[in-house]
């Protein structure tokens, strides 16, 4: 007995002081974004009178299903309050004065980020059904329990960290190992770079690589996500090599596309693989030789290590199955999940354009004028922006949105009611939107789908433009508001192929 309290012990130290130190304060970053894009975005897309308001979804789901704080109180102020004080505590993480107190005060900051980020995810719909959503969270109560900085450093969450990163890198290679064949046949990257979600400003010059180039990617990809990660449980040096390479590869994802703080979150979980000695390059900080460890708190982590291991039999289970599932949560706390990335790859790229008009009665003649969104491609020659690690839901709603030939309210609900605030001129949900091209309002909303497809570089030299796009058909028929204040779609038969 005695020897197995005197190992555990020897699990609490300083090796891993400056990693959980530089892990902290980027987590803390990353839930200032999050809370962020929160406060920018709830209100029309989630709030009272929002796209999908919460109020109706509370109505119908309880608290055991999904717990969330707004179970026992809502309004849009109070969301506000909630989104502003994760904010608030974000910065005070960042900065690292949590850090410097007691034990209960590390423990309380990181408790309340996981606590309100937790109450906004559960109730987001649709809008927050992001697979780095769950990873933050559980990432974020890993970090409840990594301590301040006069506490030595306790491995066991040093080590359940690099199993999250596992988890997340591993998964997504299975998935890709098994989904789509254009991934077993070394051509998903052919497409990828033109079709993903948002490209960012270097997406183009990524897709036009040689197609060599583009196979050696997805070659790079597996050896990444399927054998890199197993380094993360070797003893160092080899341990710090993997999180390297993963670092590395996720610096490759980061500037070739915009995936909100998943590749910052994954390099984020690389940062406990290295040494004190590793990261002294980097980070040159001075380490206290008096660091302790309460019995209580060694007592905790020991129990809590317990439970995350007895819960990764789902995550195991999940990724030994045929029917792997991407991103799945198996509790509504979000803690120990699977992971995994783009299974399947889109070959063409699709396009909602909605457009407007101020005229009441539709001709052919009628001159229609086009809503901008902030990232998404419209105007072909706007080029592609830099969003990550901020994340806009919207946008990338739209992307998903597009990969139906024609609108479906059973899939996308949310649409329609994107289409009725933009009639009634909604200030709220304009704000979402790039750019309002009628201060009074339109008449009349349709909605077209466009193939798109990047210009080449003689495209953009003779044009000016980033994008080259072509009509593929009616995505919404033309609508206005009726008497009643609402709009009604003309039925239709969808057909797809």
């Amino acid at each position: 007995m005695m020897a197995i309290r005197e190992f555990w012990q020897r699990l609490f130290g300083s090796e891993y002081w400056v990693a959980r130190f530089a892990f902290q304060r980027g987590l803390a970053l990353v839930y200032l974004v999050a809370f962020l894009v929160a406060f920018n975005q709830f209100r029309p897309l989630l709030g009272k009178r929002g796209l999908l308001p919460v109020p109706q979804f509370l109505g119908l789901v309880n608290f055991r299903r999904a717990p969330s704080i707004f179970h026992f109180f809502y309004s849009d102020n109070f969301f506000c309050g909630v989104s502003f004080a994760g904010i608030l505590l974000s910065i005070i993480g960042l900065t690292s004065l949590s850090e410097r107190g007691p034990l209960w005060m590390s423990i309380a900051l990181w408790s309340l980020l996981y606590v309100l980020y937790l109450s906004i995810m559960n109730v987001g719909q649709v809008f927050y059904g992001f697979g780095w959503e769950s990873m933050l969270l559980e990432a974020g109560f890993l970090a409840i329990l990594l301590g301040p900085n006069r506490m030595a450093v306790p491995a066991p969450i040093i080590f359940l960290l690099r199993w999250m990163l596992f988890r997340v890198e591993f998964g997504a290679g299975l998935i890709k190992l098994r989904g789509d064949p254009c991934w077993r046949n070394l051509t998903c990257l052919q497409y990828h770079h033109e079709t993903q979600p948002l490209p960012n400003l270097f997406s183009s010059y990524f897709h036009r690589l040689p197609n060599s180039f583009h196979k050696l990617e997805v070659v790079g990809n597996f050896a990444a996500q399927l054998v890199v990660p197993w380094g993360l449980f070797f003893p160092q040096p080899v341990a710090g090599i993997a999180g390297a390479l993963i670092i590395l590869t996720q610096m490759w994802l980061f500037i070739s596309g915009n995936y909100s703080w998943l590749n910052l979150l994954t390099m984020l979980l690389a940062v406990p693989s290295f040494t004190n000695a590793q990261l002294g390059a980097i980070l040159p900080m001075p380490i206290s030789s008096s660091l302790f460890a309460p019995d209580a708190y060694e007592l905790v982590i020991a129990l809590f290590t317990g439970i995350v291991t007895v819960l990764s039999y789902w995550p195991v289970h999940n990724m030994l199955s045929h029917r792997q599932k991407m991103n799945t949560s198996f509790n509504p706390y979000h803690l120990v999940n699977t992971y995994g990335a783009f299974g399947s790859v889109t070959k063409t790229r699709y396009e909602i354009v909605i457009e407007g008009t101020e005229e009441e009665a539709v001709r052919e003649q009628t001159k229609w004028r086009e809503y901008e969104f902030k990232a998404k491609p419209g105007n072909p020659k706007r080029p592609p922006r830099q969003i990550a690690p901020y994340h806009l839901r919207l946008d990338w709603l739209m992307w998903f949105a597009a990969m139906s030939p024609v609108y479906v309210y059973s899939e996308h609900p949310w649409f329609i009611m994107l289409i009725q605030k933009l009639l009634q001129n909604d200030h709220a949900t304009l704000k979402l939107l790039g750019a309002n091209p009628f201060p009074r309002g339109p008449k009349v909303i349709r909605a077209r789908l466009y193939h798109y497809r990047f210009a080449t570089a003689k495209e953009r030299r003779e044009t000016g433009q980033s994008w080259v796009r072509s009509p593929a058909g009616e995505y919404l028929p033309p609508v206005s508001m009726s008497g009643g204040g609402r709009i009604q779609v003309p039925p239709r038969k969808v057909r797809y192929g």
